[in-house]
């Protein structure tokens, strides 16, 4: 009995996908849940499994054809089976018109090639002044998509390696950071506020009781530490919880706060923990985990990337003191926090070594001023440092 191999709807939002790389061929046998194909949105790129058993018979959509949610894509079945019969609908005859010469008549305005275009492609279009008449669209019924521009883009930049120089690709998702980041910066006044932060409190805390909670399975990175000390801030200054509407601020219902992972040279992703303020650490821990794992194996789902509200961007992994980071639109405010760092201070004029760590603010100033800036990110060291 033969399989559909079927596009998934891969979010309440996402209705298409881009089939980016089959990781099978006709006539090779695959087992149920074995990784078949990657499906690239404009978020994410995910493995789909195989829905069962059996042996690749046909593959029906090419790689980098974006197709609608619901598309069949090929069958699954026993070697030598037929294939079943692809409903199409057959045209009509076409009847002649009696045609009344003395009636006027007024030709229909020619369709636009591609049919509909996204606002997402007629500003991308714009912004590189490319002819959509010139692209051949790969989405349903012709329509021209964000990754067909981003293709033609590509394929006529102009060769500008150096003589001696290696070709590297610009892969789609560098072009859409770059898009996006460019955008970004064009869009928001940024400016960024430096505080230091005492990280003692905490430390203490997560060497307390990390080897319990490592043998629970919840293990607990800093990290965690400064999500939940951010989304208690967003509580108090629901400001930085906003995006710039038009004439108008909204102030998010949710604090849902994207951690930035990075990809190495593959670019980067922003997996988002939802309903942050709700959730007591562990769970924040455990949750932060999972989607961190699942990133880096290009596991994530459309939705996890989606509807974030602040985001954290913790370069401190690597090293670096502090970053003035960009803001991921369309919020208006990021956190970078630095590398934890053990340092002299001073208390109480005397010089003691404390663990200490930068955190930088960028934040949108046409919706927020630097004193309202410096409050919350007062409030986040506060929470900080006083960890119990």
């Amino acid at each position: 009995m033969t399989t559909e191999i079927i596009m998934p709807k891969l979010g309440e939002s996402v209705v298409e996908g881009t089939v980016s790389k089959w990781l099978v061929s006709e006539g090779e046998s695959v087992q149920e849940f074995d990784p078949i194909l990657e499906v690239t949105t404009d978020k994410v790129d995910t493995e789909i499994p195989a829905s069962a058993s059996g042996t690749i018979l046909k593959l029906l959509v090419q790689e980098g054809t974006s197709v609608q949610a619901g598309t069949l894509l090929g069958w699954i079945g026993e070697v030598g089976e037929g294939l079943p019969k692809i409903a199409t609908a057959e045209p009509e005859p076409e009847i002649p018109p009696t045609v009344n010469p003395s009636a006027a008549v007024t030709p229909d305005p020619p369709k636009k090639r591609g049919g509909f275009i996204s606002p997402v492609v007629a500003r991308l279009a714009a912004e590189h002044d490319v002819d959509l008449k010139r692209i051949k669209g790969t989405g349903q019924g012709g329509r021209i998509t964000k990754k067909d521009v981003e293709r033609f883009i590509s394929e006529n930049a102009p060769d500008t390696t150096p003589v001696g120089g290696t070709n590297k690709p610009w892969t789609p998702m560098r072009q859409a950071i770059a898009e996006h980041m460019v955008r970004s910066k064009h869009t928001s006044a940024h400016v960024t506020t430096v505080f230091e932060v005492d990280m003692s409190a905490v430390v203490g805390h997560h060497q307390e009781h990390k080897a319990q909670l490592d043998r629970d399975g919840s293990k607990i990175t800093l990290t965690a530490y400064f999500v939940a000390a951010s989304a208690a801030a967003l509580q108090d200054h629901p400001i930085l919880n906003s995006t710039l509407l038009e004439d108008k601020i909204v102030l998010k219902d949710d604090i849902n706060i994207g951690v930035a992972v990075s990809l190495g040279e593959n670019g980067l992703i922003v997996p988002v923990i939802k309903h942050a303020a709700r959730k007591p650490l562990v769970e924040t821990a455990r949750e932060l985990n999972d989607l961190v794992a699942r990133a880096l194996a290009q596991q994530l789902q459309p939705d996890e990337v989606q509807d974030g509200t602040f985001t954290i961007t913790n370069h401190g992994v690597s090293g670096s003191l502090f970053a003035t980071a960009i803001i991921n639109q369309p919020q208006c405010a990021i956190m970078g926090i630095g590398a934890v760092q053990k340092r002299p201070v001073v208390e109480q004029d005397a010089i003691v070594v404390r663990p200490m760590a930068y955190l930088t603010l960028s934040f949108d100033h046409r919706i927020i001023d630097g004193a309202i800036a410096n409050t919350f990110l007062a409030k986040v060291k506060s929470v900080l440092e006083s960890w119990a």
